[in-house]
């Protein structure tokens, strides 16, 4: 799988995990490069806190549109540092 924004690949796997629809990439498939930790957190409630990243490629900037959980619950320890996509991210 791929994660693309911009033309540019952001993350590329084979061991992607799907929860919810979304493929979370493993943290050592994302092109850090293109990732910008920022303050935005949600929380959901079976997984935890979700920390977000602003992607910034071509000088264009995608704020939020990745996220992962630093911190996750034990149903959902299989994801801890995962990284999922949205916010025009195409996933193939």
């Amino acid at each position: 799988m791929k994660a693309i924004w911009n033309n540019k690949v952001l993350a590329e796997s084979d061991q992607t995990i799907v929860i919810e629809g979304n493929h979370y990439f493993p943290p050592d498939s994302i092109n850090e490069e293109y990732f910008v930790e920022n303050d935005t957190h949600t929380n959901c409630p079976w997984k935890g806190e979700a920390s977000y990243y602003t992607l910034e490629v071509n000088g264009e900037q995608n704020k939020d549109a990745a996220w992962f959980y630093p911190e996750i619950s034990a149903l959902a320890k299989s994801i801890k540092g995962y990284v999922a996509f949205w916010k025009g991210v195409e996933i193939k």
